[in-house]
């Protein structure tokens, strides 16, 4: 099992910024909606600590709050913060167990779902703009091979 010990603190950093960048990636996708776009980022992060013992992984990474950087523009957030998610899967690729990147891979996900659907656009519940962002974070999530 991996957890929060097989990583120097910079790499932990790089993990923990992921999935919280993901989520940020999907809030700034289309407009309005952040209020609400925010609260499902920070409850995705609650509902994950419910199930805990699955992954200590996870659940290392969970317990700390979803650490948001600020960037200058939402290109700028997507551009770097899509690189480093693609930077935190390869490290995770050599550290940890197949099962314990696909449940990154997968929290990540979730908590870009999430909040997109918070938005609640009045046409639809996750916007084209939302729909993109997430593709985009799905590729992320699938570097290729260095």
């Amino acid at each position: 099992m991996t957890d929060r010990a097989n990583f120097s603190d910079e790499e932990w950093e790089l993990l923990c910024d992921g999935p919280a960048a993901a989520g940020m990636v999907a809030v700034t996708a289309s407009t309005g909606g952040d209020l609400r776009e925010s609260r499902a980022l920070a409850n995705s992060y609650a509902e994950a600590r419910k199930q805990h013992g699955e992954s200590e992984l996870l659940d290392a990474l969970v317990a700390e709050e979803p650490s948001v950087k600020q960037y200058d523009s939402p290109e700028e957030l997507e551009q770097h913060g899509l690189r480093r998610l693609s930077e935190a899967v390869l490290l995770l690729q050599e550290k940890a167990t197949l099962g314990e990147v696909n449940g990154y891979k997968h929290f990540t996900l979730d908590v870009a779902a999430n909040v997109a659907e918070a938005h609640r656009d009045e046409i639809a519940s996750v916007t084209p703009e939302e729909r993109a962002a997430i593709e985009k974070i799905a590729a992320s999530l699938n570097p290729p091979a260095v």
